[in-house]
């Protein structure tokens, strides 16, 4: 019996250690989304490409693209229709203006919140971040990458360039997906996050 009970335990140890071998990623963030493209019912990709798959290509983390920026909020923005990827129409407004430096580069973003994520619940305080810098195409998406923002209750922000995500659609073309606008440049390389999809 006591033979059996160390054999289970022996087992149980080699399928724990197999299981985080199985997850990838440097940070909380990378295994995070390796484990959702890893997860068939929740994955983006498409069958062929989810079934080779082994994890998503990161840029080494790195803390000097973790900034701390001042939102500008602009209460009289209008809401407009962001063009994506598909004929459908994303319903946008600026909520504020980012003021950061990145680098030793002073840059300017406009923070975006959606009216249909901002009548769902759990998003009511989300702020869509979209962005394009010089690696895109080269090293990463050529339609720019995203990063998922909470509206603070001042005017403090940090973003996370580590976080930088690609749009749903640089894995599968049936998803829609929001155009980043061209004044969402950050004029240099942001080699943080996630790189351009290898199939």
């Amino acid at each position: 019996m006591k033979n059996l009970v160390v054999y289970i335990l022996v087992l149980f140890t080699f399928s724990c250690t197999e299981n985080k071998k199985m997850i990838k990623g440097e940070t909380p963030f990378q295994r995070k989304m390796n484990a959702e493209f890893k997860d068939a019912s929740r994955s983006p990709l498409k069958s062929k490409d989810l079934k080779n798959f082994e994890g998503l290509d990161f840029f080494p983390y790195d803390s000097t693209y973790v900034v701390t920026a001042t939102l500008k909020r602009t209460p009289d923005s209008k809401w407009f229709n962001m063009k994506t990827s598909t004929d459908r129409l994303s319903k946008e407004r600026i909520l504020g203006v980012l003021t950061f430096e990145l680098k030793g580069q002073t840059y300017q973003l406009n923070a975006y919140q959606g009216e249909e994520l901002m009548q769902t619940e759990g998003f009511e305080n989300y702020l869509f971040l979209p962005f394009l810098d010089h690696t895109n195409g080269v090293s990463t998406y050529g339609g720019g990458r995203y990063i998922d923002l909470e509206i603070p209750e001042g005017d403090i922000i940090e973003i996370d360039f580590n976080s930088a995500y690609n749009p749903l659609c640089a894995y599968n073309e049936k998803y829609s997906c929001p155009i980043v606008p061209r004044a969402n440049y950050v004029d240099m390389a942001v080699e943080a996050g996630v790189k351009a999809f290898k199939k």
